[in-house]
């Protein structure tokens, strides 16, 4: 007891008939370990650290009828050593780590009335490892007089037993166990799966085992860019199955899938797409499978924009316009290199502010095709950056499927001398000004609606220049004041055709005809 040894002595005497080794330092129990001590039929070797039983390690010992292992580390035991002990009617083995039970185990103990797996990690054994146990089927047999066979005692509680179809058969045979097999602790739990954990075997019924079956609510999905994409499958299986999720034949990260039972034998597994892109549309194959083979379904997705693409001058709508749906917008801010816009969607029908989608159409005035942008609910700002000096540039902001409307469109032209900008180290914000080009700005941004108002775009050819001719000195000036503190939304004191006080817009007076319409982006 408590001895420094690490292996089994070799001067045993011949005629002894019981060793008892515990809490010492043993690891294994090499081949041979006991040939010089042939009488032996008692051995105890409880709370060693023996990890390994050669399958040879117990020759020699014919006469051996008790072998105790109990607390060591053993995760599995060559049953097959057992032909060598056919008198063994005791074997100890609770306090393991046995995690499985071959279906020949008990075969080679035709003797054995005392088993203890009690306290290891078995999780699913089969019935047919007791049916084979010679006890047992001496029992079944109807020759002979019952009394004549001998009870036999098992322990196999306080194992984490996993409760499903795999188990329905031990489950079974638990449930019909009578003398002369007499279980220990006869209230055997289970520890999964979740929804099972803690209920007792005589609580629960199992199903037979059945090969995965999958399906999907829709396998072809269109969904607009932008969005965040949940695509589901459902599994039906038993036992539970492993699933995973494949695109092009790549093994989607983890961390992007969710799998949860929803029943006792469906599964529902999830594929998170975030922000969907074009270069996500495709086939994504959710496979599934347990120990009786594997399924899979393809779901098709197809990710197309939420709402009308660029298209030339004239904005054609691709759909029809939301009725009431309109989008306030200016600049809202000066850099050197770009503009920041803001928008406000006045009246957006059919969708909340926060739920409402825009998209923005920026490139040269003169592009038959602009670049699309689209931005998701509750975000009114963006900046164009990277632009090029001395261009003519125009952005609008549209709402969802709807086509810009006048007053939606933004036209403005780049400076051509960027190093005053940038020694100027200010940002100056402006408004979206309804003619710009009374604003001599060398180095800054002319802007102007892009459906200004008529009676001041009459006016504004023969003004604008005078203003312009105004020398450097009036430029300097207006540049500097005139273009912070211009109030948003004002027509006063753009337009002067004689250069004398400031009035207000001359407003168009009934019956009298209107000047004809033009855009402001003809004024350059």
């Amino acid at each position: 007891m408590s001895a420094l040894l690490r292996q089994i002595p070799a001067n045993i005497p011949q005629d002894i008939r019981k060793i008892r080794i515990e809490n010492s330092h043993l690891t294994e129990l090499p081949r041979g370990s006991f040939e010089n001590v042939s009488a032996l039929e008692y051995l105890w070797l409880n709370f060693n650290n023996i990890t390994v039983m050669h399958i040879k390690s117990l020759e020699y010992l014919p006469a051996l009828k008790e072998l105790r292992l109990q607390g060591n580390k053993l995760s599995s035991v060559p049953w097959t050593a057992f032909q060598d002990t056919p008198s063994l009617k005791i074997l100890d083995l609770k306090h393991n780590r046995l995690d499985v039970l071959p279906e020949h185990a008990l075969r080679y103990l035709p003797n054995l009335t005392y088993l203890d797996l009690s306290s290891n990690q078995l999780t699913i054994i089969s019935r047919d490892v007791f049916y084979n146990w010679p006890v047992y089927q001496r029992s079944q047999s109807t020759e002979g007089p019952l009394e004549a066979i001998s009870n036999a005692v098992l322990a196999l509680h306080d194992n984490p037993w996993i409760c499903d179809c795999r188990l329905r058969g031990f489950v079974q045979f638990i449930k019909s166990v009578g003398p002369p097999i007499i279980l220990m602790n006869s209230y055997l739990t289970c520890s999964g799966p979740k929804f099972r954990t803690g209920k007792f075997f005589h609580e629960v019924e199992l199903n037979s085992c059945t090969k995965p079956l999958t399906s999907a609510l829709d396998t072809n999905l269109t969904v607009p860019a932008g969005l965040n994409i949940t695509l589901t499958c459902f599994v039906q299986a038993s036992p539970s199955p492993a699933v995973w999720w494949t695109y092009a034949l790549k093994l989607l990260r983890a961390f992007n899938v969710s799998t949860e039972p929803i029943s006792e034998d469906t599964v529902r597994s999830e594929l998170l797409i975030p922000a969907a892109r074009p270069a996500d549309a495709g086939n994504y194959t959710c496979t599934a499978a347990n120990f009786l083979g594997n399924a899979s379904v393809a779901i098709n997705l197809r990710v197309v924009a939420p709402w009308a693409s660029t298209t030339p001058r004239g904005w054609a709508p691709a759909a029809p316009a939301e009725p009431g749906a309109h989008v306030e917008v200016r600049i809202a801010k000066q850099t050197v290199y770009g503009i920041t816009l803001e928008w406000f969607a006045a009246a957006a029908a059919a969708a909340e502010p926060g739920e409402t989608w825009y998209t923005l159409l920026v490139g040269r005035y003169d592009a038959a095709q602009k670049d699309t942008i689209y931005i998701g609910p509750g975000v009114n700002t963006y900046s164009v950056t990277d632009l090029l000096p001395a261009t003519k540039y125009e952005v609008c902001v549209a709402v969802r499927n709807q086509a810009p409307r006048k007053g939606q469109c933004v036209v403005f032209v780049t400076g051509s001398d960027v190093s005053q900008m940038e020694q100027r180290e200010k940002l100056i914000h402006i408004v979206v000004i309804v003619c710009a080009m009374v604003l001599a700005v060398p180095a800054g941004m002319y802007a102007c609606t892009a459906e200004a108002l008529p009676g001041c775009l009459a006016r504004c050819p023969s003004a604008c220049p005078r203003r312009r001719r105004g020398g450097p000195a009036q430029a300097a000036g207006s540049k500097e004041s005139t273009l912070d503190s211009l109030p948003a939304g004002s027509e006063d004191g753009l337009c002067r055709p004689d250069g004398g006080a400031r009035r207000p817009a001359d407003r168009p007076e009934p019956g009298k005809a209107r000047p004809p319409h033009r855009n402001s982006a003809d004024l350059y």
